[in-house]
């Protein structure tokens, strides 16, 4: 159906619609009241729309719609598909997903206080998400010094009587392992750990110093000491923060700086006045996004995984349609949350304060990129020129193997592009040959399959363009051939690599090894070894493609060699098959999970009989 009858079809209810090229890609998510009249805005009359626009809708070839029963529906479906599809016009998050959170297993009968890379429904508690990890690890280390809470794994329950580790001897921790606490003792401290984490600690300071006091009116004077080094501590930490407000009003203060395709996002936690934290965001977007657009993308997609709502979020800017965000925040916190574009008074100082900040960190933020650009630029002619190579290195690709006596051997490739890593371009290779643990043989057929796949990628290219026809570049995983091959290993791995290259006709592809001991350099046609001085930026850049390749092979190896573990044990018991060994594996993680489970715990798993684990303990112990 072409797009003309579509757009005739379309209905006037709320929902998300989908825009798709000529390759059938989602190019834009939008969300719109009338999915009619906001898809149809598209095609009308070009101009008055922004130039982003105009360029999505040159390439889009199709579109979908989806209908929901509101607003906010479509406003939380909407958030689902842009993560699901990353399309290229959307605002984004960068790379969002590795976003830390402190969480606290309130699940757990004595709770622990961890690093979470994502936010489950779990029934524990999060806070975040944080943009620095190592605020989270320092967070984390404050946090043990002054809580006596464990930092174990264990599955620890009332009553347990294990021998208490080093952490208890030097009162780091209350030893619930060793039954030294009781569960409601414990979560008194864990008490203690959420309301420093939600930045109330004036409450926490008040309730220490009851029991400091109480603990020196009857004589418990080491107690007292301990809670009067805590809360020493927690006062030091709130020296640091700054009281921004007289309003004792929850909120949130966005700033926004925008450069070019990037904007950041400033984020000020202010709780009961005090400034508790702060945490700059990153984002993709179109250089004619306004200033609503990009609030309201990245109010969407933080604030969907936020551990924290607060009653206020003050912004610079107007987000469209922010009566449904409204809406929407109410509902994830439970009560009323309200968008606000102060326009004068002190919550304008507020936000005029943050986005100074938010300019200050994207100055930052581009120094520090333009300094790596060029130290990269820097790496790469030094590199060209220690090694008399034609072009500047631009891409790259290392190659490694790994094995274990010829046993599961595998190959990686992994490629930089103007000196920084390409993951996209990865690949690995499972060696097929019965020539191991020959290394050399290995290399070989590794660099064989890369090359003769590539090749044959560039002839259906060239034929397809003779044609006139298109072709997807994501479809050619081998086509690109690199400015320099790197490969670790001395002259041995190098010769046998140029004589692939020769067989193939592919000679004129420069190729260097790197010998790991010294960290000699070898090149076709020099007998010597070049040595580059030990701070080359050069050095490091060949140093780090060595150590990924050799990463990227080493987990390839272990991935395949821990199937075949699994395969070996789980196979051999009578009665386990492919679904109840799946059902084992998902329960318990590995075969070590299983093997230190308890019966009862393996009786549990659905579709495990009593007899049937008492079979699996037997075999597996």
């Amino acid at each position: 159906m072409d797009l003309e009858k579509k757009l005739k079809l379309l209905p006037t209810k709320p929902g998300v619609y989908l825009m798709k090229n000529a390759a059938g890609e989602i190019i834009y998510v939008g969300k719109a009241v009338s999915l009619r009249n906001r898809v149809r805005s598209y095609f009308q009359s070009s101009r008055n729309h922004s130039p982003k626009v105009r360029a999505m809708v040159e390439n889009i070839a199709d579109f979908e719609y989806i209908v929901t029963d509101s607003e906010v529906e479509a406003l939380i479906l909407e958030f689902n598909l842009i993560q699901q599809h990353s399309p290229w016009y959307n605002v984004r998050l960068k790379d969002d997903k590795r976003y830390p959170y402190l969480k606290v297993t309130l699940n757990e009968t004595f709770p622990r206080v961890i690093i979470a890379r994502q936010r489950k429904d779990d029934g524990a508690r999060y806070f975040g998400p944080y943009t620095s990890a190592k605020a989270v690890r320092d967070t984390m280390k404050f946090l043990r010094r002054v809580f006596p809470i464990r930092t174990c794994n264990k599955d620890i329950q009332p009553g347990s009587q294990e021998r208490p580790c080093l952490n208890y001897h030097i009162g780091r921790c209350l030893g619930p392992c060793a039954g030294k606490v009781t569960p409601e003792e414990y979560r008194e401290v864990i008490d203690q750990v959420i309301l420093f984490l939600e930045g109330k600690q004036e409450n926490l300071v008040q309730d220490l110093e009851k029991r400091m006091e109480q603990a020196a009116r009857e004589l418990r004077f080491e107690a007292a000491a301990k809670l009067r080094d805590q809360v020493k501590a927690i006062h030091q930490v709130m020296e640091r923060q700054k009281i921004v407000t007289d309003l004792k009003v929850d909120q949130d203060v966005l700033g926004l700086s925008t450069v070019a395709d990037l904007a950041c996002v400033q984020v000020f936690f202010v709780r009961g006045g005090k400034l508790i934290g702060r945490e700059p965001f990153f984002l993709h977007i179109a250089p004619d996004d306004t200033p609503g657009e990009i609030l309201g993308g990245f109010i969407q997609q933080y604030y969907s995984r936020a551990a924290d709502l607060p009653k206020e979020l003050l912004l610079p800017a107007e987000v469209p349609d922010a009566n449904i965000y409204e809406e929407w925040l109410s509902a994830l916190k439970g009560s009323r949350v309200y968008l606000r574009v102060p326009q004068r008074g002190e919550k304008r100082r507020l936000v005029e304060m943050v986005e100074e900040n938010a300019d200050l960190v994207m100055k930052e933020h581009r120094a520090r990129a333009e300094g790596r650009r060029r130290e990269r630029e820097r790496a790469m002619t030094e590199l060209q020129e220690a090694l008399g190579l034609p072009t500047l290195p631009r891409r790259i690709e290392g190659f490694d193997i790994s094995n274990i006596q010829g046993t599961e051997a595998v190959g990686s490739m992994v490629v930089f592009i103007d000196g920084e890593a390409a993951p996209n371009e990865y690949r690995r290779f499972k060696i097929r040959s019965k020539d191991t643990p020959d290394d050399f043989a290995m290399m070989r057929e590794v660099l064989t399959r890369r090359f003769v796949r590539g090749l044959k990628e560039q002839e259906d290219i060239a034929k397809l363009k003779e044609q006139g026809e298109d072709w997807q570049e994501e479809e050619a995983k081998f086509a690109q051939f690199p400015d320099l091959l790197l490969i670790d290993g001395g002259k041995g791995q190098l010769s046998s690599v140029r004589e692939v290259l020769r067989e193939l006709n592919l000679e004129h592809i420069p190729t260097m090894s790197l010998a790991e001991r010294l960290e000699e350099i070898f090149i076709e046609g020099r007998s010597q070894p070049i040595l580059l001085p030990r701070n080359s930026p050069a050095l490091y850049l060949i140093q780090r493609i060595r150590d990924e390749a050799h990463r990227f092979a080493l987990t390839y190896h272990r991935h395949l060699r821990a199937g075949r573990a699994t395969k070996s044990l789980l196979d051999q018991i009578p009665g386990v098959g492919p679904q109840r060994k799946k059902a084992l594996i998902r329960q318990f993680g590995s075969v070590q999970g299983i093997r230190q489970a308890s019966l009862e715990e393996i009786k549990a798993v659905p579709g495990i009989s009593a007899k049937l684990a008492e079979t699996i303990v037997e075999y597996l112990r």
